[in-house]
């Protein structure tokens, strides 16, 4: 692995970590795509710095519990615009 992916993946994970972010809004950030974010949070931070790893990992399980929530959210809020109402 070269030291600037290894770079990337412990600046995502700082942060996702600071702002209790979700990988789709790292993504934007970093200008960087869903997958590489992914792919260097899961397998790449695991082998450079194993202690961000573990405390990225609470932040995306907390994420992946409460995205059924957002996805309500966000119907509602779709729906409430299309009958022409506030949310």
């Amino acid at each position: 692995m070269t030291d600037d992916m290894e770079k990337r993946a412990c600046d995502l994970a700082v942060y996702i970590i600071e702002n209790r972010t979700t990988i789709r809004a790292a993504a934007k950030q970093f200008g960087i795509s869903k997958s590489t974010v992914h792919k260097d949070l899961t397998q790449r931070l695991k082998h450079c710095d194993l202690g961000l790893y573990t405390q990225v990992r609470q932040v995306l399980q907390t994420n992946k519990a409460e995205r059924h929530i957002r996805g309500g959210l966000a119907t509602r809020k779709k729906y409430l615009q299309k009958e022409g109402r506030r949310v």
